[in-house]
């Protein structure tokens, strides 16, 4: 089997700190994967990783059979480059441009690295805003938008680059409670459709909802792993059963 992601023993360390402790999994293509746990577990730097957003201490990373890294030896930077260019990554803060207008944020990377015509990249945008429900917000700034809002437009931006695997990193972690809904159902929307994504999120209801298979971190490692009704319904460690039992399982 092809997995459009394939990780072993991925090692990163800060110093004498080990963020990451031989973690090794893999992702099925249209598969989704939520990773919870707590604060400081390494889901976001395992996240970063992925993408090349960090550099690993030691370990292999294959995106779709490629190897981005392997046995700690990264591939030469054109391979990178094409390698993550399969990827998209949707941040906690946005990111967004704010000086440039919502459809100006979701062009300006295809209009760089894409070579394709204008009007191509000018009708995948308004069909992305139409996606996520932005269309009257194409000529809005960033400082005019909701939190909510302006989530959906940094899904919007990811997808304008045609990924195959999508990340999320605490997607809804900055957004006050009301908003939160609209852009999970986005989300949502992507997995019915077969993105291959993984999802760092503290909504213990959505990864419920939406995940083929959890991950729960602690302390750098992928402690326990597997489908939502047995990490949230019958999880079999004791460390799994305490951080469920603090958080809020309704959110």
């Amino acid at each position: 089997m092809t997995y459009s992601i394939e990780v072993k023993q991925l090692k990163k360390s800060f110093g004498t700190l080990d963020v990451l402790k031989q973690v090794s999994f893999d992702v099925a293509p249209g598969e989704v994967i939520a990773v919870i746990g707590p604060s400081g577990s390494g889901k976001s730097t395992m996240l970063r990783s992925l993408i090349h957003l960090e550099d690993i201490t030691g370990g292999t990373i294959r995106i779709q059979n490629q190897s981005l890294v392997d046995d700690g030896r990264y591939a030469g930077a054109a391979e990178i480059r094409k390698i993550t260019d399969r990827m998209g990554m949707v941040f906690q803060h946005f990111n967004l441009f704010p000086h440039l207008t919502v459809l100006a944020n979701l062009e300006l990377a295809p209009k760089t690295l894409k070579k394709e015509s204008a009007r191509a990249i000018r009708t995948r945008s308004m069909e992305l805003l139409a996606k996520v429900g932005l269309s009257d917000k194409a000529d809005a700034y960033p400082a005019n938008l909701s939190g909510g809002q302006k989530q959906r437009v940094a899904i919007a931006r990811a997808l304008m680059m045609q990924p195959d695997i999508l990340l999320f990193d605490e997607p809804t972690s900055a957004l006050d409670p009301e908003l939160t809904g609209e852009v999970l159902r986005v989300i949502k929307q992507l997995a019915q459709e077969n993105m291959t994504m993984m999802i760092v999120t503290h909504e213990m209801s959505f990864a419920r909802d939406v995940a083929d298979r959890v991950f729960f971190m602690d302390n750098g490692e992928i402690a326990e792993e597997g489908p939502p009704e047995q990490i949230f319904g019958a999880p079999k460690l004791a460390r799994t059963q305490t951080f469920l039992q603090r958080v809020d399982m309704d959110r």
